[in-house]
């Protein structure tokens, strides 16, 4: 049985369905009516080489907002259920990932502890239809319904596109060795025997 999971969730603001395998090869399709957030996913998907499928309706008439947080919720959640009993996984993972200007770091834990711990800043705007403060709260989301620690810092960066697209890409990227399997690793790798 591979590791992968399938999920929905709705809601009176949001609809949303994901389906992801673990063990995939970057492959994306995702429609959430939010183009920079699809943009953001589909590149999340590629970096942490998951098959990533999301298709998402929310409200997006008030705004962007609930159907982002959501989605964080939902795929959160179906790593969590991939990742099964979290037997030989590598557990840590850590990127850092420069584009253009900026330059992020991100370190996960697949701790059982959702949290986020995030020093980056990012001029306030607008980018297409997405408030670019909507990044952080994805984060919250997928951190906590994913049981993982994430620390994500900027160490640089200007532009909002740059800086929200190199935070989205060294999260994948820590993930994937953070979820990847290691022969060496038996059984979970807690001294707690547990995760």
């Amino acid at each position: 049985m591979g590791r992968t999971a399938t999920l929905t969730r709705t809601t009176r603001e949001t609809d949303i369905t994901i389906e992801l395998d673990l063990d995939g090869s970057g492959t994306t399709t995702v429609a959430t009516g939010v183009p920079f957030f699809d943009h953001m996913l589909e590149a999340f998907g590629r970096h942490a080489l998951l098959d990533l499928s999301v298709r998402a309706t929310g409200d997006l008439a008030v705004d962007a907002h609930h159907t982002v947080e959501d989605v964080g919720i939902v795929l959160g959640s179906a790593v969590a259920q991939a990742l099964g009993d979290r037997a030989g996984i590598r557990r840590f993972g850590s990127a850092v990932v420069p584009m253009d200007e900026a330059l992020v770091l991100a370190a996960i834990d697949i701790s059982g502890r959702g949290q986020l711990h995030y020093a980056v800043e990012t001029p306030i705007e607008v980018i297409g239809t997405f408030d670019t403060t909507l990044a952080k709260e994805f984060l919250i989301a997928f951190a906590s319904n994913a049981g993982i620690t994430l620390h994500v810092m900027a160490f640089a960066g200007e532009n909002a596109h740059h800086i929200i697209e190199a935070a989205f890409k060294s999260v994948a990227r820590a993930l994937a060795e953070a979820v990847s399997l290691d022969p060496r690793v038996t059984g979970v790798p807690s001294t707690k025997g547990s995760l």
